[in-house]
């Protein structure tokens, strides 16, 4: 039986979660209970810094506001195709992107949108010898930066961020919290992100993915043991473990993959008695606790009777003991002279089992097999360092995502991620879609990738996508998708205006005749609609040649585009055959304006519900 509170809804609270649900950053502890910081809230409407002075529980650094504005501050910049730079461009759906992340996350919101099932990022530790990125760069020192190597010519912006530093760990939160609150908005309403950190920065990362996400989508914290065999680098106790960070966008929504029994670590699952029951492991047969009336003799098969160790018990009574040796469910070792143990059979392990928040060496491997599997990738040569192990991430796809989903990598690196979701399609006919983000950091030209004609990070990444698709498509056959379509950021392909009409004299009129740089190609143009048009960059793109005119077609009828000059009214015909949901030309394309008429008013009787752009 309910009791009525005969009050009527509390509007306020209700309003608060809404609120919340949008900008969870918003939501404060106050005395009053939940509050929404309405300077906070401010700030996420505004593309200026909004002061504000009122003390609350919340965590807050020099810069905070500064990553908001960041992170709500559009930007200019699009991609370019790099078509000699991928692998079958034209069919594949995965993407590399070389750029800064966060102009990367600002330019793929508008087409992945709540489309990535995945993220999974392995960002600098913040160990005082790390590079981070600095967005906050004042222009007027720009060139003194160029010259110390802090930025390179391109604008890309990284600095080591020491110890001695004054923000030290400010500079790193400001960094990690523009690009977590762009990367919150890709994910699908069930997706995830996945974060590896040490302890340097585990306890504010956590900090600011409770702020971000919201305290309440907080999955685990995942253990990873890193080295199977403790190294003594600490002075004080010896580390070996780092830290996987797992949210939700909705935690609600959220549907993990249990483990099944093929889950299960294989390799320790043998059959050295060939017992037709199939593969089995051992464990102790003794107890967690003691007790007097499980101590009593056991006989091995080699005659030599024993006890228990002194303090400790047997699992079972004697009676069941005899039963399952009887049921050869006991083992001794290949000689019978070892203490005995319990067999446990695959086959009889229950189905559903929910992942272990401790991802164990034996299970995902460790830094060693990492830089291992890498170094044979590249011929035996040490090309990077500190990656990551190609199972550990398999592994955490694995639990979530199907068959179909985009998996995100921002801080990409090596491009494990790429690996991992490769390797992966290939053992369940997967068609898992990766896309890439890293910045093309100069390699060091006394490192062993820079003598192996790697000049940048980006080239390494690439290069290992190649490879372990071409490995693992000799090794498996699977007929999956093994290739990938490289970007850059680039500026904007629209020109930039500096001149006022009463400055322009006739000479100068040739410059305004199309409002596309020079330098631009159909396909740069193509790339930049795609992304303004909000689809995304893995869709099928046919090219075809229709009365000596280049027309695309985007994912069959999704979009079809012409950018020649001068193009021949009698095509609108054939584009209009298979009813567009979206046409896009140039202005170059209309000698006058009558035949821009002319071309939308035949578009629009052949095709009604067709979509009209001019770029």
């Amino acid at each position: 039986m309910n009791k009525l509170d005969l009050e009527s809804t509390n509007i306020v609270e209700e309003n608060i979660e809404k609120i919340g649900a949008l900008f969870p950053n918003t939501v404060v502890e106050t005395n009053e209970g939940l509050q929404i910081d309405f300077d906070l809230l401010k700030q996420e409407l505004s593309k200026n810094i909004v002061e504000g002075n009122k003390e609350k529980y919340q965590l807050t650094w020099p810069g905070k506001k500064e990553a908001i504005v960041n992170a709500n501050t559009p930007t200019t910049k699009t991609l370019r195709p790099l078509k000699d730079k991928s692998v079958d461009f034209d069919n594949t759906q995965n993407i590399y992107i070389e750029g800064d992340n966060l102009e990367a996350l600002k330019i793929l919101q508008e087409s992945y949108l709540n489309k990535i099932k995945c993220i999974y990022i392995d960002p600098p530790y913040n160990t005082g010898n790390d590079f981070i990125y600095n967005d906050n760069f004042n222009k007027s020192v720009e060139d003194e930066l160029k010259e110390s190597g802090q930025i390179d010519e391109e604008g890309n912006r990284l600095v080591v961020n020491n110890l001695s530093n004054g923000r030290f760990h400010s500079d790193w939160l400001s960094m990690m919290y523009s690009r977590l609150k762009l990367a919150r908005n890709l994910l699908t309403e069930d997706g995830v992100i996945f974060i590896s950190i040490d302890s340097n920065e585990s306890s504010n990362l956590k900090r600011i993915c409770d702020d971000i996400f919201g305290e309440n989508n907080f999955i685990v914290d995942f253990i990873w043991e890193k080295h199977k065999a403790p190294k003594n680098d600490n002075k004080y106790v010896t580390f070996n473990h780092e830290f996987v960070l797992m949210y939700g966008k909705s935690k609600e929504l959220f549907n993990i993959i249990k483990d099944t029994r093929d889950d299960n670590n294989l390799d320790k699952f043998k059959n050295e008695d060939n017992d037709p029951r199939g593969v089995w492991i051992s464990g102790p047969l003794l107890a967690p606790t003691f007790s007097s009336t499980t101590v009593y003799e056991i006989e091995k098969p080699n005659g030599e009777k024993i006890l228990p160790p002194s303090g400790k018990c047997w699992a079972y009574g004697e009676e069941k003991y005899k039963s399952l040796v009887a049921d050869d469910r006991i083992w001794f070792g290949k000689d019978g002279c070892n203490t005995p143990r319990i067999k446990r059979f695959l086959k009889e392990l229950p189905d559903g089992i929910v992942p272990r928040s401790i991802l164990f060496h034996d299970i995902v491997g460790g830094n060693q097999k990492a830089a291992n599997e890498l170094q044979k990738l590249f011929d035996n040569k040490k090309v990077f360092d500190y990656s990551k192990p190609v199972n550990m991430i398999k592994y955490l796809i694995s639990k979530l995502c199907i068959k179909q989903d985009i998996i995100l990598d921002f801080f990409s690196g090596s491009s494990t991620t790429a690996h991992s979701v490769t390797l992966l399609n290939s053992e369940d006919n997967g068609n898992r879609k990766f896309i890439m983000v890293q910045l093309p950091e100069k390699c060091d030209e006394k490192t062993e990738a820079f003598k192996s004609g790697y000049k940048t990070i980006c080239d390494i990444g690439e290069e290992r996508i190649r490879r372990a698709g071409k490995k693992i498509k000799e090794e498996t056959n699977a007929g999956i998708d093994y290739g990938f379509r490289v970007y850059k950021i680039d500026d904007s392909i629209m020109k930039d205006v500096y001149y006022t009409p009463s400055d322009i004299n006739q000479s100068q009129l040739s410059l305004f005749e199309t409002n596309i740089k020079e330098d631009r190609t159909a396909d740069d143009i193509l790339t930049h609609v795609m992304l303004d048009l909000g689809l995304t960059l893995d869709l099928k793109v046919e090219e075809k040649n229709i009365l000596n005119n280049k027309v695309y077609y985007v994912a069959d009828n999704s979009l079809v585009a012409c950018f020649d000059e001068n193009i021949d009214i009698n095509i609108i015909n054939e584009i209009c055959k298979c009813k567009p949901l979206k046409v896009v030309f140039r202005e170059l394309c209309f000698k006058t304006d009558n035949d821009k008429i002319n071309i939308s008013e035949r578009i629009k009787k052949l095709s009604p519900e067709t979509e009209i752009n001019v770029i």
